[in-house]
């Protein structure tokens, strides 16, 4: 049985990686899950799939917790030390699906640990993608990516001979607001931004792919994922998500993964992997959907993608910037104190006011990332002013 960690249980991608793993359950071991504070639905996962531990990142919320596993054997703990100490558990596999910065601990405790680390977390690369790739390879982690769209280059990818390859395309569906004229972008809500028109995803990431900051996230991400130069990535709007990602050679062969956009194929890819395990997906039928389209991105109409371009050109610390100042304004942009397009205007302008050395250790992206969020709420207060 391979024994599992879920870092995130109560998310989308936790929910689905669930799914898999309680639908072949004689094939896994559970060792702990892990949730911010959604009490109710982490007892009721950890009941059902008898885990070992259960913990909440808000210790404030280990009561209530505590009080749903009485008398089950599951072990309870809380906090942020708690979240990071569950990832030392062993595990064969971990999910590592929290999202923003909250992550990085337990992900580098992950990675230590010197088994396979499934990455969900795109922040742990955007912001300390160096540092994490070394400690991948000082202790032998194997880090898959779990996105879909870096989880088709991985199929694709001809990890043997890298030079083989000339370029990288990330598909992007291109949001909600791929044809909204520009004069009214100004007026999108949040209701309008979480709305995605081909993925169930959380809020935050659901926003980011409205402004194509997840997209440009995702480009930093695959920078330290596979052994590419950054001019060596693109990305290409393809609004149906049938095709995950590519990748183009030498020769002028491009290879490209398909499928329908469900997220628990490419978690069973990872889950399984080197092997392949069945999903309940729908499977993909070309000639019901009979077209496939495909368009160079907007980057003046989603200026937050020229930003990650630049940010990743730049290295240092510029990424761990742009995450973090993104973070904040995304929150403030949910919480109805600023308008779409000064979410953008808010990550330029706290890179243009912040430019620290490059991080060496975790500690120095958390200094950043502190300080970054620092700069950036103050500039939502002056927005909200």
């Amino acid at each position: 049985m391979k024994r599992v960690t879920i870092l995130g249980a109560t998310g989308s991608i936790g929910t689905s990686t669930l799914d898999l793993i309680e639908r072949e359950p004689e094939k896994f071991e559970v060792l702990a899950l892990t949730a911010n504070c959604d009490v109710a639905k982490l007892a009721a996962a950890a009941i059902r799939t008898n885990a070992k531990r259960a913990v909440v990142a808000e210790e404030s919320c280990l009561a209530d917790l505590r009080a749903a596993l009485a008398g089950t054997g599951i072990e309870t703990a809380g906090g942020a030390d708690a979240v990071s100490e569950t990832a030392a558990m062993g595990a064969d596999w971990t999910m590592a699906a929290i999202v923003g910065s909250a992550g990085l601990n337990p992900v580098m405790t992950a990675i230590k640990g010197g088994k396979t680390v499934a990455l969900a977390n795109k922040e742990s690369l955007v912001c300390a993608g160096d540092v994490m790739t070394a400690a991948a390879r000082q202790h032998g982690a194997r880090m898959l990516p779990v996105d879909s769209e870096h989880n088709a280059v991985f199929q694709c990818f001809d990890h043997e001979a890298p030079e083989r390859v000339h370029r990288v395309i990330l598909t992007a569906s291109g949001g909600p607001f791929r044809d909204t004229p520009a004069d009214q972008m100004s007026m999108i809500t949040p209701a309008q931004a979480v709305a995605h028109p081909n993925w169930s995803m959380g809020a935050k990431i659901s926003v980011d792919s409205a402004t194509l900051m997840n997209k440009g996230l995702e480009l930093i991400e695959a920078f330290h994922l596979f052994p590419i130069r950054h001019d060596q990535l693109d990305v290409i709007v393809h609004r149906q998500s049938v095709v995950h990602s590519m990748v183009e050679y030498v020769d002028g062969s491009v290879l490209a993964q398909l499928g329908t956009p469900d997220m628990r194929t490419p978690i069973a890819h990872t889950l399984a992997w080197p092997d392949r395990m069945p999903t309940p997906g729908a499977r993909l039928d070309l000639a019901r959907i009979g077209r496939l389209d495909f368009q160079e991105p907007d980057f003046q109409r989603f200026p937050c993608l020229s930003l990650a371009k630049q940010a990743l050109a730049a290295g240092g610390a510029r990424p761990a910037i742009l995450n973090a100042a993104n973070e904040v304004a995304v929150a403030a942009f949910l919480a109805g104190q600023i308008g779409f397009l000064e979410i953008a205007a808010i990550v330029a302008d706290t890179l243009d006011g912040y430019d620290p050395g490059a991080p060496e250790t975790l500690d120095d992206v958390l200094i950043i990332d502190a300080e970054t969020r620092r700069l950036a709420g103050e500039r939502v207060r002056e927005c909200v002013a």
